[in-house]
């Protein structure tokens, strides 16, 4: 597996890396069947250190950890609790399904676009009366993943995202998953439009 251990705006040492590399390794032999790559990066907020961790795995899942501590070391091991409570529950739900990925997670290609909206103050900089027209600011490739709507459910748990935008393996559809307010999981399916 690679790993990309980074600091913004701080340094990191060689001892804080080899203890990320161990401390992670020994989560990812433990719970994760052949994984790719990790990627850690660590920053300050204020008096807190941040420690932001993905990992991707190779059935094209990801699994994602965000945790906070005043020591760097601190804010690592929350991380990697954390990521070994999501990679734990990963496993036991592909052992509860008695069903394991043989194949890679396919995919196709998207667009993502970051929106800006004016502020009252600020006029409508696009010229349309209504104000209800958008700036696109930014826009970038998003990968969309075909996956059973169990594994859109689990790749929306390990990565700690609101919601999952995927092709449905079962129905060849887009479809959405996503955390409603009071804790339970929505699906959105829509109907065959032909």
């Amino acid at each position: 597996m690679r790993y990309q251990v980074s600091g913004k705006h701080i340094e990191i040492g060689d001892a804080l890396r080899q203890h990320v590399v161990s401390g992670l390794g020994e989560v990812v032999a433990k719970y994760a069947e052949r994984p790719t790559e990790a990627i850690v990066v660590f920053s300050r907020d204020a008096h807190e250190y941040v420690c932001e961790a993905v990992i991707h795995l190779s059935t094209g899942l990801t699994s994602q950890a965000t945790a906070r501590a005043t020591e760097i070391y601190a804010a690592f091991g929350k991380c990697a609790d954390k990521m070994e409570k999501q990679l734990r529950r990963y496993k036991r739900r592909l052992k509860n399904h008695h069903r394991e990925r043989t194949q890679p997670v396919a995919s196709f290609g998207g667009s993502s676009y970051i929106l800006r909206v004016a502020d009252e103050d600020e006029g409508d900089p696009t010229g349309a009366e209504d104000g209800l027209q958008p700036i696109i600011i930014a826009e970038m490739e998003h990968k969309i993943p075909s996956l059973s709507v169990g594994e859109a459910v689990m790749q929306m748990e390990l990565a700690e995202a609101p919601l999952v935008v995927f092709r449905n393996e079962g129905q060849d559809r887009i479809n959405v998953v996503y955390r409603r307010p009071d804790g339970n999981i929505g699906w959105i399916d829509p109907a065959n439009m032909g």
